[in-house]
């Protein structure tokens, strides 16, 4: 999906990035179903947590930086060594031992996963930790959240089995009829003793929440299915004012994204 983005005031006190400088910015969305399976029905509960991404083109199409998170504020595993030993175990018949084994990808498969009513009215976490530089200097660790201005929304077990494969694609279509969707970009702010090199935890809920600006999606993407094939979202930021943290999946992340990228670029 095609829109923009708004910072707010607030956005432009805590970095520098130009994407927070601009008064706009041209974005792309990428809403998802977990396993990244192409055919996985909206209905299978595999399909959950769903994906998010988005795209800031802040100069152009070739200088962008971008967003990567999932509906739910936890994650599997700490390390890519982590993630082969958690896949290994899947292929192996082993999951059930392994989750028994691993306290955090054991809180990722028993944390309730419901199906939205859309992929409007879902939240989405950044779980990774990011530095901003502020114009003045200052640094600022954060974990971007993304909420949708309609509010949360979900379906019952019974309204998912008589919903089709592909019902929230096509809400999103139906959704658009009706006029723009709206999604607000927060900043989870830390504080001191929280981790910023693991994923896998959480940090405290009453820790402050800065609204960075808002995503407005006003177009389905006409070119979809070559620009989904061509597309390699990068959760490293690679822009100034905005820093990765020493979290060490992050790399791995990259390089897998592109590794997946260029295998469907070939397909």
């Amino acid at each position: 999906m095609k829109g923009t983005f708004t910072p707010t005031a607030e956005a432009k006190a805590l970095s520098k990035a130009p994407h927070f400088q601009h008064d706009s910015t041209p974005v792309v969305v990428r809403f998802s179903n977990s396993t990244g399976i192409p055919v996985i029905p909206d209905t299978d509960s595999n399909s959950v947590p769903r994906g998010f991404a988005v795209r800031f083109m802040y100069d152009g199409e070739h200088k962008h930086t971008d967003i990567i998170g999932h509906s739910t504020p936890h994650f599997p595993v700490r390390t890519g060594h982590d993630f082969l030993e958690f896949f290994t175990a899947i292929l192996g018949g082993k999951a059930g031992e392994y989750v028994s084994t691993h306290a955090s990808t054991a809180a990722f498969v028993t944390a309730p996963k419901p199906f939205a009513a859309s992929f409007a009215t879902e939240s989405y976490y950044a779980l990774n930790a990011f530095k901003f530089t502020a114009p003045d200097g200052s640094e600022q660790f954060v974990r971007y959240q993304v909420k949708p201005a309609a509010g949360n929304a979900y379906l019952s077990d019974e309204e998912v089995k008589a919903k089709s494969a592909d019902y929230e694609f096509e809400e999103l279509a139906d959704r658009l009829k009706k006029g723009p969707i709206e999604l607000l970009l927060y900043a989870q702010l830390a504080e001191e003793g929280d981790p910023t090199d693991d994923v896998t935890q959480q940090w405290p809920d009453d820790r402050k929440q800065v609204l960075l600006g808002k995503i407005v999606l006003d177009a389905l993407d006409e070119d979809s299915v070559k620009n989904q094939k061509h597309l390699i979202f990068d959760p490293i930021p690679r822009v100034e004012g905005v820093v990765e943290s020493d979290d060490p999946i992050l790399d791995f992340r990259a390089a897998l994204y592109l590794i997946s990228g260029r295998e469907r670029r070939k397909a």
